[in-house]
Order: C-alpha cells, then sequence, then structure tokens
C-alpha cells in the first residue's frame, strides 16, 4: 500500500479544526488510556538557550480502538519575543507519526496545538477538582494561553465573573474588554496576583514567572487552582507552602517534580512525593478521589504531558484528511 504524503498544517488549520471541547474530550480520554496501561509513556527533554530554550515532548496513543499515532512536539519558548522581536513567545513544531509503521503523518503548527491542550487539560482537571458550582475565576496572565484557559473553563463551569491580573496593565485591559465582550459575563483587570485571586472559586496561572506569584492564604478556602506556566525548573508561580497547604494533582509526577512547582516545594522540604494525591490520570479514570470536601484547596501542578500533544494532534489530523485541509508534500520521495 503506498503511503499517504505528509500532511502540512498551520496554525489556521488547527484552530478550525480543534475547539476546546474536541480538545478537553481527547485530553481526557488519552489521560484514562494512560491510567489503563494503554499508551506510549511521555517522555521530555530540555535545552536551555540564550533569553529562553527549548523542550521535546513525546508520546504515543491509540485513538478509540482505532489508529496509532506518535507525536514528537519540538516548542521554543521565548518569553521576551512578543516586545523584542514582534513575535509569539512559543513556536515549534508537532510530528505525527503513525504509531505502528512509523509513517510521518503529518506536521503541525505547535503553537496552537500548545495552547489549547494545556487549557483541555485545566478544563479536564475543573470537570473533576473544582468544585461543581465555581462560578468565579482569576486569570493571572494575560496572553495567549490566559485567553484559551478562560474559554476552556467557560465549557466546563458556569462562569458568572472574572478578575484577570497581567504584569502588563494594558494587556489585563485589553483582555478583560475581549473577554467580556466574547464570553458575555463581566472580565475586570486586578492589580495584583492576590488581588485577583482573593475570592475566586477556580485560580489559573499562566505566566513565566520565576518566583512565586500566590502564597498560602491568597486563595479562598475550596478553591480550585491551576498553575500551567511553570515547566522548566526555574519557572515558579505557587509558593511551597501553597502546595504544603492544599491538595496536589499533577498531571506527570516526575515531571513536575523536575520542572513543575512541585520542584520547588519538594526542594524546600515541605511537601514529599508520597503527599501528593495523585496524577490526573488517575483521577480522570477514578482510581483516586480527588476532591474530598468542598472547603480543601486544590492544586493541579500542570507541565504538560505529550499524552495531551498526541491526543490534540490526532484530532486535528483525523479532521484535516476528512475534510480536505492541510497541504501535502512528499516527505519520503
Amino acid at each position: 500500500m503506498q503511503a499517504l504524503a505528509t500532511l502540512v498544517l498551520a496554525r489556521r488549520d488547527v484552530l478550525a479544526l480543534l475547539d476546546p471541547d474536541r480538545c478537553a474530550d481527547a485530553v481526557e480520554a488519552a489521560l484514562r488510556a494512560h491510567a489503563e496501561g494503554r499508551t506510549l509513556p511521555p517522555g521530555v527533554l530540555a535545552t536551555p538557550a540564550a533569553d529562553g530554550g527549548f523542550h521535546v515532548k513525546a508520546a504515543g496513543l491509540r485513538v478509540g480502538g482505532g489508529r496509532a499515532y506518535y507525536a514528537a512536539k519540538v516548542n521554543a519558548n521565548f518569553p521576551h519575543n512578543p516586545a523584542r522581536r514582534a513575535l509569539p513567545t512559543i513556536q515549534g513544531v508537532v510530528a505525527l507519526l503513525d504509531a505502528d509503521d512509523g509513517a510521518v503523518l503529518a506536521l503541525l503548527d505547535s503553537g496552537a496545538i500548545t495552547a489549547l491542550r494545556t487549557a483541555g487539560a485545566t478544563a479536564v482537571a475543573a470537570r473533576h477538582l473544582a468544585r461543581a458550582d465555581a462560578r468565579s475565576v482569576a486569570v493571572i496572565g494575560c496572553g495567549a494561553q490566559g485567553h484559551a484557559q478562560l474559554r476552556a473553563l467557560a465549557r466546563v463551569r458556569p462562569v458568572a465573573h472574572v478578575r484577570a491580573h497581567d504584569r502588563d496593565p494594558a494587556a489585563a485591559r485589553a483582555f478583560a474588554d475581549a473577554m467580556t465582550r466574547e464570553l458575555g459575563v463581566p472580565v475586570e483587570p486586578a492589580p495584583d496576583p492576590r488581588a485577583a485571586a482573593a475570592r475566586a472559586d477556580v485560580v489559573v496561572t499562566c505566566t513565566t514567572s520565576c518566583r512565586a506569584l500566590l502564597d498560602a492564604g491568597d486563595v479562598a478556602p475550596g478553591a480550585f487552582v491551576a498553575a500551567v506556566g511553570a515547566d522548566a525548573p526555574e519557572k515558579q508561580e505557587l509558593a511551597p507552602a501553597l502546595l504544603a497547604a492544599s491538595a496536589v494533582v499533577v498531571d506527570v509526577l516526575e515531571q513536575c517534580a523536575a520542572i513543575g512547582d512541585l520542584h520547588h516545594a519538594l526542594a524546600a522540604g515541605v511537601v514529599r512525593r508520597e503527599d501528593v494525591r495523585a496524577e490526573l490520570a488517575d483521577v480522570v479514570s477514578g482510581r483516586v478521589r480527588g476532591r474530598r470536601s468542598d472547603d480543601e484547596v486544590v492544586v493541579f501542578d500542570s507541565t504538560g504531558t505529550a499524552l495531551e500533544d498526541v491526543a490534540a494532534a490526532a484530532v486535528v489530523y483525523e479532521r484535516a484528511r476528512a475534510l480536505g485541509r492541510g497541504v501535502e508534500i512528499p516527505l519520503g520521495s
């Protein structure tokens, strides 16, 4: 059988083919498959560079009993890009391969995949870990990821009010205006992270910070906190004391222990690995109960697993083939 040509899918294709609901559902299915031992285990490699760095994340997944996929994502993360070069902070590519025969199926823009699957993972976590009546949200970090996070959360919880903070006040104001119009709920700028989080039922931190933005006592009892910005050892959004005072759920324990907010809590000696309640896959599969009371604070340390990348990329690829999107190139000819 002649192999299909490799499909190249640009950012506009990814955004057209992958909506928040499809993405969250795909991420949840991938996590459940992982808990059941039906995936190729995820791995990560990081390389620092001047003013930024690169990381490679890879994993494999069989989708719905059908085709098996393997994805390797190469992301560049340069936080100064928007101000200095008018370029995105995150740029890169996802290579999607057939996990049964190795065929190179597609090359996809990774910026859109990363934003959507990270927000999808937060939505899945919120389904299982946020209180059912959670209505107020704090978004700390108003870039592309902040927009994606709020859109995804609004699909799984009845969001009625949002407070947003960014180190650039103009970005927070623009975020508030745009998301108020898009979601039809009031979104207000907040002067600092603590003011944003103080009364929120759901708190999302999605920054490039290298110091803690929130400490113990800065979030309300019963809050769900999704920390998604720390994906390198030097990055940090939550103080160790906040993790020590909370129930902690991680996406991948080994990864979070090395590069997430958990990394800093372990280094400070206030949290042990055995104190972590569960990986999100175990909560999704029902093996571990996530939230155990309405009053406990639950922290989701989200460093981003390649299982999310392969799940999202597979959805985009299958829909692109069905709808005739993308550009075919004969890489192997």
